[in-house]
């Protein structure tokens, strides 16, 4: 030993320190044979030291089901099928070919009327009738405003119509037909639809 006082201490210090470390190994060497046993539940205590929950409660949760977690959502991903247009009914070709082809046959006389009436408004007839005048053709029996009268535009547009509306139902009708016709001979069209 040492004579300084200073370093009497310090020895006893260091002795102290070792054998509390010693004294903590014990300690830690004796907790896992602890905590191998099964842990009862956790209650919570109020500041008294009373359980806020019964003895039945704390026994229902320690027994009962396990706590659910949500699934961590992933971003989803695209689909895609592929599918086949291996036949056309018919019947339903032509009614949507009829009722599409009625409706393009409406827009044709509606803009023809329109565009008539902005034609008159502007003088385009009159202009016309004046240039066949001054041509030296007769004035007299060549009158424009009255061959080109909105009635007579709009029946022949009609009528333009009507038989446009009878040519597309029957021609989309013929090849949806042969369509079906082609498709079993060859499978029909594959398509890949995806799922953005």
């Amino acid at each position: 030993m040492s004579e300084n006082p200073e370093d009497q201490e310090l020895q006893d210090v260091g002795s102290d320190v070792e054998h509390g470390a010693g004294d903590l190994m014990d300690r830690h060497e004796e907790e896992p044979h602890q905590d191998s046993q099964e842990h009862a539940p956790r209650v919570a205590r109020s500041a008294s030291n009373q359980p806020l929950i019964s003895e039945a409660q704390a026994r229902e949760h320690a027994g009962g089901s396990p706590i659910k977690t949500r699934p961590v959502k992933r971003a989803p991903r695209a689909r895609r099928m592929s599918l086949s247009l291996t036949r056309l009914d018919a019947w339903s070709v032509a009614k949507v070919s009829f009722m599409l082809s009625v409706a393009g046959g409406l827009i044709q006389i509606v803009a023809v009327g329109v565009l008539w009436g902005v034609l008159s408004v502007v003088g385009v007839f009159d202009q016309l009738t004046q240039i066949f005048s001054s041509t030296g053709l007769d004035a007299g029996s060549i009158n424009l405003t009255d061959i080109f009268s909105l009635s007579t535009v709009l029946s022949a547009v009609t009528i333009f119509s009507v038989v446009e509306v009878v040519l597309f139902t029957l021609l989309f009708t013929i090849i949806a037909l042969l369509y079906n016709v082609v498709s079993s001979l060859v499978g029909g069209v594959h398509m890949t639809l995806g799922d953005d």
